[in-house]
């Protein structure tokens, strides 16, 4: 499947799911984290795949909740949507070992995507 916030590639028994969205240093919306969790659950059903990498750029592996997208939403918006939480239980579901690779920021949701990984392996930045 052709995914917009996020790229997929799958080698040598791994997916490698890279965060797509250079220009809003791959800050989460929910367009991003649908198609991170569908990325996940058909990596999961891939018998050819035996771990997850999740990673960002050098830049940013995730820069936080997308502001724009939560700017004109009041904390009672967000508090009763029940905003990303639907997501983050999806990806607590996947039984293949997932390790963020982070590099840059990783802030805020950013921050807590990676430790809803198995593994975090970082670079100096």
């Amino acid at each position: 499947m052709a995914f917009e916030t996020i790229t997929v590639d799958v080698e040598d028994h791994i997916a490698l799911i890279r965060l797509n969205r250079p220009d809003a240093l791959n800050a989460l919306n929910a367009q991003l984290l649908t198609e991170l969790v569908e990325a996940l659950k058909d990596a999961q059903t891939n018998e050819k795949v035996r771990c997850v990498v999740l990673t960002g750029s050098e830049k940013a592996f995730a820069a936080g909740a997308d502001i724009k997208m939560m700017s004109e939403k009041s904390f009672v918006d967000v508090f009763t949507e029940d905003l990303f939480t639907p997501e983050s239980h999806e990806i607590g579901r996947i039984r293949k070992p997932i390790i963020a690779a982070v590099s840059g920021y990783a802030l805020g949701g950013g921050c807590e995507l990676a430790m809803m990984c198995d593994f975090i392996i970082c670079s100096d930045t």
